[in-house]
């Protein structure tokens, strides 16, 4: 491939990515559980590890692991599950302070654009069978995803343990695949990829641990009533880089609004996200993820919207960590080096 021109070259690659493209829509259902099982499975290694160097069978070595995380995940399911039965009870509050926020929205728009509250309702009963037919889409698709994940987080676990069973098979496949080629190199990318890899997951997790409690307790202590809940949303929403802490902004003032009567309330929700955002990304996360694989911000936003177009919600939440896997890879290799350097900062 080497000997031919380069807008051969070029073009190939560029029909490559498409290819693949097309490949993870079509598939996105089998790839996302796969890939996300791929990345628990390279944050479990070490545990595996220590527990086979201790001469725990391996099937037992690899089940603990996982139960580990299942429990964990569990109990960030039960926190969350408790902050939305706390919501639920004060619907009747959220409806009143809706109600509220409508009637004040009615008026601004008749002093800016003019039209009276009757003009108002008779253009929202106008357009009322187009506002449920795509609120009934939007139940619908919601349920599609649920059921989606459902079986996502059903399999996810079975992948991960046949992962880590059979990873040495995977491992063997790639010598064999380089072999004559260059195997030592292959042996280092390996554990390279494994080590990032697995500090970035590793960090991500304890970011979201320590986003949960550190924003979620300020809020708590300060007095803001759903703390918790906004502090779950947002470390949920803090993994999509650029974009997910812009719309959990968004999501804790809404909380507030619907919550609360008080400006000072949603000021101080705005102000204690701001402050602990900065806080994680200017000191606590480069000291716990380090600067191994940076990736630009343009291809970063980019990838992000491309994964989220191709595979949904959990395409978003992999793009980062697929992105800086790709790049490690096209750094250690010699034809693909160009778009190492693209995706680089």
């Amino acid at each position: 491939m080497n000997d031919m021109p380069i807008t051969v070259r070029r073009s190939i690659e560029l029909l490559g990515l498409f290819v693949a493209g097309f490949i993870v829509r079509a598939g996105s259902h089998i790839l996302m559980p796969l890939l996300l099982a791929f990345f628990i499975a390279i944050l479990l290694v070490p545990l595996v590890r220590f527990f086979r160097q201790r001469r725990v069978p391996e099937i037992v070595a690899i089940f603990l692991p996982i139960c580990c995380v299942t429990v964990f995940a569990g109990g960030v399911g039960w926190l969350f599950y408790g902050q939305l039965a706390s919501l639920a009870k004060d619907l009747p509050v959220i409806g009143d302070n809706v109600t509220r926020l409508l009637d004040r929205l009615s008026i601004w728009i008749s002093h800016v654009f003019g039209y009276s509250a009757d003009e108002q309702l008779q253009i929202i009963n106008q357009n009322s069978g187009r506002f449920l037919g795509y609120a009934e889409g939007a139940v619908r698709q919601l349920a599609s995803s649920l059921s989606g994940w459902f079986v996502f987080f059903g399999l996810l676990p079975v992948y991960v343990f046949f992962i880590l069973l059979y990873r040495s098979i995977f491992v063997k496949f790639v010598h064999m695949s380089v072999k004559n080629r260059g195997e030592r190199e292959a042996t280092a990318v390996i554990r390279l990829l494994e080590k990032v890899v697995k500090r970035y997951l590793l960090g991500l997790l304890i970011q979201f641990g320590y986003m949960i409690f550190l924003l979620g307790g300020l809020l708590s202590i300060v007095g803001i009533k759903h703390g918790w809940l906004i502090g779950i949303l947002f470390a949920f929403l803090n993994l999509i880089p650029y974009l997910g802490p812009l719309i959990g902004n968004i999501l804790g003032v809404a909380i507030v609004f619907t919550s609360s009567n008080s400006m000072w309330d949603a000021f101080l929700v705005f102000t204690t996200i701001t402050i602990v955002q900065f806080l994680d990304n200017n000191i606590l996360m480069p000291r716990i993820v380090g600067s191994q694989v940076k990736l630009n911000a343009l291809v970063s936003i980019v990838g992000i919207f491309i994964g989220g177009s191709l595979a949904g919600i959990s395409g978003m939440f992999l793009a980062m960590p697929v992105m800086a896997v790709m790049k490690l890879l096209f750094d250690h290799s010699v034809g693909f080096r160009n778009w190492g350097v693209l995706l680089g900062e």
